[in-house]
């Protein structure tokens, strides 16, 4: 393995850093509604599917309980 020298690593990690590429406040906006909107939705759905099953055993224990 190589050994690299501090100023070549920076120089490297510099190159690197010119080539990202950032979104717009457009497509970051976007992302944050469409995140949003599917941790809501998902959320729905999952309060849904626990209250079902919460039903489900609630009507379980009561027959058992005769």
């Amino acid at each position: 393995m190589a050994k690299t020298s501090p100023m070549e690593f920076f120089n490297q990690v510099k190159a690197e850093a010119r080539k990202i590429v950032w979104p717009t406040s457009r497509e970051t906006m976007m992302t944050t509604f469409m995140v949003v909107l599917m941790t809501g939705l998902l959320g729905i759905f999952f309060f849904g599917i626990d209250s079902l099953f919460g039903w489900i055993v609630k009507m379980l224990l009561s027959l058992a309980a005769g």
